[in-house]
């Protein structure tokens, strides 16, 4: 499978890259500066260097011959309205149309939980970020495209457990970046999970088995990851990019 990563020197974007090279998959990405390329090259990353804030949906698409997924892990983590409007926004558009443009049919997103920081003083900037995710989450979900959005709770930055609780609905928790990126490659290596919005936090079932259970039935209604009910909740809920 050959992956394109916008955002692919990001925590989420490196560790996903990292987990699809040892699957054996061809994986690109864009990065911001020249900087950023030697080392992501010399891990087998085929590198491409614009600012999201300039590029243009034609040249981003021009990148993106022979990808079969594209990920979108690019955030703005709830900066600047200016920042969240070019990343989390702008950035966002411009993918949906490069996608279109160079006929790939798969495109996954990198979202965050609703939820996140419900029930604290939010100050302006941050409640805009909140209100950008909601509406690009809609964009994606009204395009044409093979999408999937995932949700993480708050990212932590320990070991990854391998195990999780994954389905359209989940508690805001908290869950390590390395098993959102396995959850993640595991995804993109189900596509028959499309055209859904999955929410994903720390549980106990492991990561492979988490992703199988949410296959549609026949009757098109979701499974819900079994024996998971994500009881524990976290106190310092935030937001999770």
């Amino acid at each position: 499978m050959n992956v394109f990563i916008i955002g692919v020197s990001g925590a989420i974007g490196a560790l996903l890259a990292g987990n699809l090279i040892d699957r054996g998959d061809d994986v690109a990405g864009l990065v911001r500066r020249d900087e950023q390329k030697r080392e992501l090259s010399a891990r087998g990353i085929e590198v491409h260097v614009a600012q999201l804030a300039h590029v243009t949906p034609e040249a981003l698409a021009t990148m993106l011959t022979g990808v079969d997924v594209v990920v979108y892990a690019a955030g703005s983590n709830g900066g600047t309205r200016e920042d969240t409007a070019a990343i989390d926004g702008e950035g966002v558009v411009k993918a949906l149309e490069a996608v279109v443009l160079a006929g790939v049919r798969r495109f996954a997103l990198v979202s965050v939980l609703p939820e996140a920081e419900r029930g604290h003083h939010l100050s302006d900037d941050v409640e805009f970020y909140f209100a950008v995710k909601k509406l690009i989450d809609v964009m994606v979900s009204m395009s044409d495209l093979d999408w999937l959005i995932l949700r993480p709770s708050l990212l932590v930055d320990r070991d990854g457990t391998g195990t999780i609780s994954l389905s359209p609905a989940q508690p805001h928790d908290e869950i390590p970046r390395v098993d959102v990126a396995a959850t993640l490659a595991e995804l993109l290596h189900e596509p028959r999970i499309r055209r859904r919005i999955l929410e994903v936090t720390q549980g106990s079932t492991p990561i492979a088995r988490a992703v199988q259970a949410n296959l549609l039935c026949d009757d098109d209604s979701p499974t819900s990851t079994p024996g998971d009910d994500a009881d524990v909740v976290s106190d310092s809920e935030r937001r999770s990019r």
